[in-house]
């Protein structure tokens, strides 16, 4: 039988700290195989948000590891999200849903002190309209958020709690702590 392979420290850790955060409830994370030729090194995580019992999320988080470094990089670890979440059709169609998709990123990323360089990405809006005798609603839309970093530390900790966060702004959760109130219903009068 064949001795393990030894990963490098840096990768090890990075991987540890992916693996010790605990997120919020409605988020539901699951190790996923990596892809193999974008770097000698990776790992990669899958995300499902739940909201009443219902999936209005998903994502993954993939890390790689080039010991080498990499130019474009700036680095040796890169961080590559993909996210996507159904929306309401007036809301996918705001101009400024791309901009504000891209500030649900970089101010989660702030807020956990998850240090970065060479941020890139892309936010897509997709509106689908059903025709015939395809099932769901007539029309549908979406945001995707495409999205790769450079971590500019080892303990990756702060950089999936920043991750669930995105998450959860996609998902149009409420921040940690606040309830939603039920919709109240306006009174008949007979």
């Amino acid at each position: 039988m064949a001795a393990p392979i030894a990963l490098p420290d840096t990768f090890a850790r990075a991987v540890a700290g992916l693996r010790s955060a605990t997120p919020r409830p409605e988020i539901l994370l699951e190790e996923m195989a990596a892809p193999q030729r974008l770097a000698p090194y990776a790992f990669a995580l899958s995300a499902s948000v739940l909201r009443d019992g219902d999936e209005v999320a998903t994502g993954r988080l993939i890390l790689l590891h080039d010991p080498a470094g990499h130019e474009a990089w700036q680095g040796t670890l890169r961080l590559v999200t993909y996210v996507t979440a159904e929306l309401e059709v007036d809301l996918a169609a705001d101009p400024l849903l791309p901009g504000v998709g891209w500030t649900w990123l970089t101010d989660a990323l702030d807020a956990q002190d998850a240090g970065h360089r060479a941020i890139g990405g892309t936010i897509t809006q997709t509106t689908s309209t059903r025709f015939g005798e395809l099932a769901g609603p007539a029309t549908a839309s979406d945001i995707e958020i495409r999205a790769s970093w450079t971590p500019t530390g080892n303990d990756l900790t702060s950089h999936l709690y920043a991750w669930c966060t995105l998450l959860a702004s996609t998902a149009g959760l409420p921040p940690p702590g606040v309830t939603v109130l039920p919709e109240r219903r306006a009174a008949t009068t007979g």
